[in-house]
């Protein structure tokens, strides 16, 4: 009989780390490991880490050294063990390995080395664009082999994933990587060149988490609106979300992480009218000033953008539309901060999330000039947070009197409206309903971005 091992998965950052954390789950668990919900008493703890922004490096960090008082031996996985390999080791002496995507196929071997007390050579970071060919659509067949270490795209007749958190809600990736270059953002260089799972895999995996007790789809990716384009159609979207939406047990679809330069009335069309795929529209904005814009390698205005919207809520007007801006960019002046308000109290969005901007090791922005003192940058985020505050609120008391969809989530009646995504975009409360149920309700008040609704009582037949 084969000794007892047991391993701790501890998972931070994004809903795309999530989904990779299943999957080495899954990979942990048919190599005989037994998942354990603590990293006391376990053998091992794999922290699959974020490395998105400072904050979220030292999160990843804390969290390392919290789990080498443990007593387990310490594996660090995921973004910032991929981004910075060996230095991170080298800095970090209390994880007992540093392990980059490219050893998640066999990282039980991997645990048990460090189990051994076998020393694991540390993830030697580089450019993961290189990986891969430069035309979209040549990279179908290099991506094909796990050799590449691209996390979600195992494929197969089997779903290779297991559920951590139960509940009716599940990420599920459509894609890795991003071919964009935003000159303030580093993403690219560690997850990669931009490759799409393909559409049957990815029914696969939703039929099998709809077997599982699911009844919402998140699609994540690092960009979701460029699906499609390396297996040679990009508008494979629009065809694959009424697939996902017709699955047993499936009732509702979310596509996330939607880039606005990349939309299209086809695929406004299909979120927008679309029985089971909500209309929910995640766009990644950023700024609206031109100039700025054209500093971080994007592109749009204010008007576009308004206008975007405008074709948005003309197709479906009660459509939830949430997003992020950068403040502080280097160069920003107060001219274009008072053209972001204006967009932004144009906009009438659900959600805003406002962030400042801080360097990132490698990027194109952490060498631009006219990088903004600390304290400016500081001042127009509270300044820009308060204004969001207001009119998202504002936002959420518009729907007061409305007819909304609610996912109930937990015994106590807490959901989300087909507006609001899991943890980012608040919650709706309603009387009644069991877990995973989706029940129709009116809403009667807010606060904030959460909202109070009422059950639509339906009369009883006579």
């Amino acid at each position: 009989m084969a000794a007892r091992r047991t391993v701790s998965l501890v998972t931070l950052g994004c809903a795309r780390n999530e989904v990779d954390s299943e999957e080495l789950a899954g990979r942990l668990e048919a190599a005989g490991w037994e998942l354990v919900d603590e990293a006391d008493g376990a053998d091992v703890a794999v922290v699959n880490t974020c490395g998105f922004v400072e904050s979220a490096k030292k999160d990843s960090i804390d969290t390392l050294l919290a789990a080498s008082d443990s007593g387990a031996k310490v594996v660090a996985v995921g973004c910032l063990a991929e981004r910075y390999g060996t230095q991170l080791a080298d800095q970090l002496p209390e994880a007992d390995a540093v392990l980059g995507f490219d050893s998640y196929a066999d990282l039980s071997t991997h645990l048990q080395s460090v189990l051994d007390g076998v020393a694991v050579p540390s993830h030697t970071p580089g450019d993961r664009r290189k990986l891969l060919p430069l035309s979209p659509v040549a990279r179908q067949e290099p991506a094909a082999s796990l050799d590449v270490g691209i996390p979600g795209h195992a494929g197969g007749p089997t779903v290779l994933r297991k559920r951590l958190e139960g509940g009716p809600v599940a990420p599920l990736k459509l894609a890795s990587g991003c071919d964009r270059r935003c000159s303030f953002c580093a993403i690219p260089s560690f997850r990669g060149a931009f490759v799409s799972r393909r559409p049957a895999d990815v029914v696969a995996e939703a039929r099998w988490l709809a077997e599982h007790g699911v009844k919402e789809l998140v699609l994540v990716s690092e960009n979701s609106t460029s699906y499609g384009k390396d297996l040679g159609d990009l508008r494979l979207l629009e065809a694959l979300l009424p697939a996902l939406a017709d699955l047993d047990g499936i009732e509702r679809v979310r596509l996330s992480y939607l880039q606005p330069a990349e939309m299209r009335p086809s695929l406004i069309e299909v979120l927008s009218g679309t029985p089971g795929v909500v209309p929910y529209f995640d766009m990644s904005f950023q700024h609206s000033s031109a100039t700025v814009l054209r500093r971080m390698r994007r592109f749009g205005d204010t008007d576009r953008f308004l206008d975007l919207l405008a074709q948005v809520r003309a197709a479906a007007p009660e459509a939830g539309v949430r997003s992020n801006v950068i403040v502080g960019f280097p160069g920003e002046t107060e001219a274009d901060v008072a053209e972001l308000e204006r967009f932004l109290i144009g906009a009438r969005l659900d959600v805003v999330g406002v962030f400042g901007y801080s360097d990132e090791d490698g990027t194109e922005a952490e060498s631009l000039p006219d990088h903004l003192d600390q304290e400016v940058v500081d001042e127009r985020v509270a300044r820009l947070q308060s204004l969001v505050e207001e009119l998202t609120s504002q936002r959420a008391e518009e729907r007061i009197g409305t007819t909304v969809s609610v996912l109930v989530e937990s015994p106590d009646g807490e959901g989300r409206a087909a507006h609001q995504a899991p943890e980012v975009d608040g919650t709706t409360l309603v009387a009644g309903g069991r877990v995973g149920e989706i029940v129709q309700a009116v809403v009667v008040d807010s606060e904030g971005v959460d909202l109070v609704a009422t059950p639509v009582r339906v009369p009883a037949p006579a």
